[in-house]
C-alpha cells in the first residue's frame, strides 16, 4: 500500500512540474519536430485568394479581414483603413509576408497593431515603419527608446521556430483614448485575460470591434502563462462599456473546436457572447459556476462559446 502511494505521489508531482514548465518543454518539443505544414487549399466563399495562401473577405468598404486558412490556427488579421491612415490589426505568424496584400488594398501610411504578442499574431521577421502598442508601465520600464523586447512567455514563438521580436514603438496608446484615421475614429481598449498585453479596437460609429484572441468563437484561454480571470472580467467589462447592439465582434481564429465544414468566413461573435462570459467569469468568481477537469479547467459559456483556465487554486480576481 504504501508502494502505491508513492506511485501516485510521485505520478502527481510529475504531472504538476510538467504542468508548471508546459510551455518550455512545449518550445523543446516545437524546436525538435519544426512547425506544421500548411493544409490543402479549399474553397473559401465571399473571399479573394490574394495569392494561395492569403484570402481577402471585404466586411465594408474601408475594413477588410486577410485570413490565413491555410496555416493551422487559422488566423485572420484586420486592415482598418481611415482617410489619412490605416491600422493592420495582427500580422499572422509571418508564415507568408503579409505587406503585399496591405498595399493591394491601401497605399495610406499604415501602423501595425497587434493584438497582443504571441507569436502568431506579430508577424515574426516582418518589419513595419509604425508600431503601436499599449501604453502600460511596465512596457515603457522596458523600453528605452521605444525599444521594447518581447518575452518568451510573452511570444512562446519556440514552439513554432520563432524568435522573440524587438519592437520600435512610435504610438503608445492608452486604455480609452481616440485614435483618429482620418474620418474615422477608433476606441482603444486595453483587454488583459488571455494575456497581459491585449488592446482591442472598436469603431462605435460603424459597430465593429476587433478583438484578437482576447475574444474569439471558441474557446477562450485563460491557461496563458500571462492569462488571469481578474483581467478577463476586467476586458470583458471595458468592452461592454463601449459596444452597442449591434456591434460585431471580429476575433483572431477560426472555431477550431468546430468539425472542418464549420471553418467558413470570417470568425465573429455578438454582443449576447459577450455579455455570456461576463455572467459566466461572475459565477466562476462568486462559486456559482463549475466547470470540468483539474489541470486545465473548462467551463461551458454558451454554444458557441467556452472558457479554459489554469486549476482553480491559481485564480487571481485582482486585475494586473
Amino acid at each position: 500500500m504504501k508502494t502505491f502511494l508513492k506511485i501516485v505521489l510521485a505520478v502527481l508531482i510529475a504531472l504538476l512540474v510538467l504542468y508548471v514548465y508546459r510551455f518550455p518543454v512545449l518550445a523543446t518539443l516545437g524546436n525538435l519536430v519544426g512547425p506544421p505544414g500548411l493544409t490543402d487549399a479549399k474553397e473559401e466563399p465571399g473571399a479573394i485568394w490574394f495569392d494561395d495562401y492569403y484570402t481577402v473577405f471585404n466586411i465594408d468598404e474601408r475594413t477588410w479581414a486577410i485570413g490565413e486558412t491555410r496555416y493551422w490556427q487559422k488566423n485572420f488579421n484586420y486592415l482598418i483603413v481611415g482617410e489619412n491612415r490605416a491600422i493592420l490589426y495582427d500580422a499572422g505568424p509571418g508564415v507568408r509576408d503579409i505587406r503585399p496584400v496591405v498595399k493591394s488594398l491601401t497605399d495610406l501610411p499604415v501602423t501595425f497593431v497587434p493584438s497582443h504578442f504571441h507569436y502568431d499574431h506579430v508577424g515574426n521577421g516582418i518589419t513595419f515603419d509604425n508600431i503601436a502598442i499599449i501604453d502600460l508601465p511596465y512596457f515603457r520600464n522596458r523600453a528605452p527608446n521605444d525599444l521594447l523586447s518581447v518575452e518568451f512567455e510573452e511570444h512562446l514563438g519556440r514552439t513554432e521556430r520563432f524568435e522573440a521580436p524587438t519592437f520600435k514603438v512610435t504610438d503608445w496608446w492608452k486604455h480609452a483614448t481616440e485614435v483618429d484615421l482620418g474620418g474615422r475614429i477608433l476606441r482603444v481598449l486595453y483587454t488583459p485575460g488571455h494575456t497581459t498585453d491585449g488592446i482591442s479596437l472598436i469603431d462605435e460609429e460603424a459597430q465593429l470591434a476587433f478583438t484578437g484572441d482576447f475574444f474569439t468563437p471558441g474557446a477562450l484561454a485563460e491557461f496563458t502563462p500571462n492569462g488571469g480571470m481578474g483581467d478577463y472580467l476586467f476586458g470583458i467589462e471595458g468592452v461592454l462599456e463601449y459596444a452597442s447592439e449591434e456591434t460585431r465582434f471580429f476575433g483572431a481564429h477560426r472555431n477550431l473546436m468546430k468539425d472542418e465544414a464549420d471553418h467558413i468566413g470570417i470568425p465573429h461573435t455578438t454582443l449576447k457572447d459577450v455579455r455570456d462570459t461576463r455572467e459566466a467569469l461572475v459565477d466562476i468568481r462568486d462559486g456559482k459556476k463549475g466547470g470540468s477537469g483539474w489541470i486545465v479547467v473548462i467551463y461551458t459559456i454558451n454554444d458557441l462559446m467556452q472558457l479554459w483556465t489554469d486549476p482553480v487554486m491559481t485564480y487571481e480576481w485582482e486585475v494586473h
